[in-house]
């Protein structure tokens, strides 16, 4: 933004003193802050590449270009007066009242015809913390008119059940705790509920509960499954169940050499999962598969598509969701339209926008969700040697336009379901990028869910947001950040 002179905005003030004190014009510029103008926004001409996970500390993101967008955090200030004003003065204001406007006039903003602009406001919410609310200006998207992207947008913002289901190690239901997260209580949902989110993620891991060759699953890890999944319906609130961290060369790995075991034991569970919630209406919501990817190996963050490994194994994760759609759409219910989720490689962006990612056909119309991951920027987001202020808004602008250009805008829903900012004593940056990540999100039509794995320490892998024995999200101000712009 370029800002006017300090001489232009010094006669500012003392003119709209003098105008304000004699009932004669009310001026917003009296405040005694900058004059602005804003430029018109420029479109990135590229896009993110590689989107990372809570799972992984491997640098995937690369720098991009321009901003599309503005996030500012100001704070107001309080007006000048003044208490006489003569009709010489009031002359002498109007005056100079028309030279400083004439100065300061802004060039309209020019949009893309896709979108209109949202009207730039000051918010200066202090906390205890010192923190400000953000105040983020983006502008809003054509968005396709269909019931998937109404159903989409009402899911708003999710958060995810992280390390508990889906951790591995342990048998029974105990495992639900291997991981160090205290047993899931309804409590703990209703607070999830109160504090406005509308979306759970219940990430599930299943290869310590199935016995035998069909992969039996035992019942009661079965039932708890189905307790949480109710703790969310009950709320009225969507559920989203998967399989997570089954991707092991003993259970599903996308390559040809693995295909038929990792087929048996991928298609065994959904055919038991798929059986089980049939009766659930749309507000369960299935994903095929987690991050889908070569684990062990220099491929297992990154999509070389001239590698014929990674040619192969986005082969395999295309056949296997096609097999996960026409498992659940044959299992009859309201799984015949049950929107489903699908990844590609890794569930990164990069996989999503391959020409290797091939969406399967399915018998029901607009019931398909493309699932991406993505803490972005990495190195703000997840990196523990990355710095702590959040700068790189065009990563986020590349990820959201890729996530726009090659889906949304072509009739294809998405929703981002990992994404969050590891805590590194940052508060208030951390409040920042959750403004304008959530913001640019849902500009474009797209649903968020955080991560939390319930690390409060400071680096990596501290995403934790509800003190799930407590009942309570830990900062009031990030959570207020991310319901503003969720709406």
């Amino acid at each position: 933004m370029h800002k006017s002179s300090k001489s232009t905005r010094g006669l500012i003030r003392a003119v709209c003193a003098v105008l304000c004190a004699s009932s004669i014009l009310l001026c917003s510029a009296c405040g005694g802050g900058d004059v602005e103008e804003t430029s018109a926004p420029t479109t990135p001409t590229t896009t993110v590449t590689a989107e990372t996970t809570a799972e992984t500390t491997t640098e995937k993101t690369t720098e991009k270009t321009t901003e599309e967008t503005t996030v500012e955090t100001t704070a107001e200030t309080t007006a000048e007066t003044t208490t006489a004003a003569t009709t010489t003065a009031a002359t002498t204001a109007t005056t100079a009242a028309t030279t400083a406007t004439a100065a300061t006039t802004t060039t309209a903003a020019t949009t893309t015809t896709a979108a209109t602009t949202t009207a730039a406001t000051t918010v200066a919410t202090d906390y205890p913390s010192g923190t400000v609310l953000p105040e983020v200006n983006i502008k809003d998207y054509d968005i396709p008119d269909s019931d998937i992207f109404d159903l989409v947008e009402d899911m708003k913002i999710g958060w995810n059940l992280g390390n508990t289901l889906d951790a591995v190690g342990s048998s029974g239901v105990s495992c639900e705790n291997a991981w160090g997260q205290p047993t899931t209580t309804k409590a703990m949902i209703d607070a999830v509920k109160a504090a406005g989110f509308n979306t759970v993620r219940i990430p599930i891991s299943w290869h310590d509960h199935v016995s035998g060759e069909n992969h039996t699953i035992e019942k009661a890890w079965m039932d708890r499954v189905q307790e949480i999944v109710d703790y969310v319906i009950d709320n009225d609130m969507y559920a989203i169940i998967n399989i997570h961290h089954d991707t092991d060369k003993k259970y599903i790995y996308p390559s040809s050499e693995y295909y038929d075991s990792s087929y048996s034991f991928f298609t065994d569970v959904w055919e038991q999962v798929a059986e089980r919630f049939k009766d659930y209406d749309e507000k369960l919501i299935f994903e095929s598969q987690n991050e889908p990817r070569l684990t062990g190996t220099k491929y297992e963050w990154w999509l070389d598509p001239s590698s014929e490994a990674c040619r192969d194994a986005a082969d395999c994760i295309n056949k296997l969701n096609q097999a996960f759609v026409d498992i659940v759409r044959a299992s009859g219910g309201n799984n015949a339209t049950r929107p489903v989720m699908v990844p590609g490689y890794a569930a990164s962006i990069d996989g999503a926008k391959s020409s290797l990612f091939v969406l399967p056909t399915d018998s029901a119309k607009d019931r398909l969700i493309v699932s991406v991951h993505g803490y972005t920027p990495y190195n703000f987001a997840m990196n523990k040697s990355g710095g702590k202020a959040f700068t790189q808004k065009n990563e986020v602008d590349g990820l959201m336009n890729s996530i726009y250009s090659k889906f949304v805008s072509q009739g294809i829903p998405v929703i981002i379901g990992e994404t969050g900012a590891t805590n590194k004593d940052n508060l208030q940056e951390r409040m920042n990028w959750a403004a304008y990540y959530i913001r640019a999100a849902r500009a474009r039509g797209v649903t968020c869910c955080l991560w939390d794995n319930g690390g409060f320490g400071v680096g990596e892998e501290n995403f934790g947001l509800l003190e799930r024995e407590k009942g309570n999200f830990k900062w009031d101000e990030l959570m207020d950040a991310y319901m503003k712009y969720a709406e």
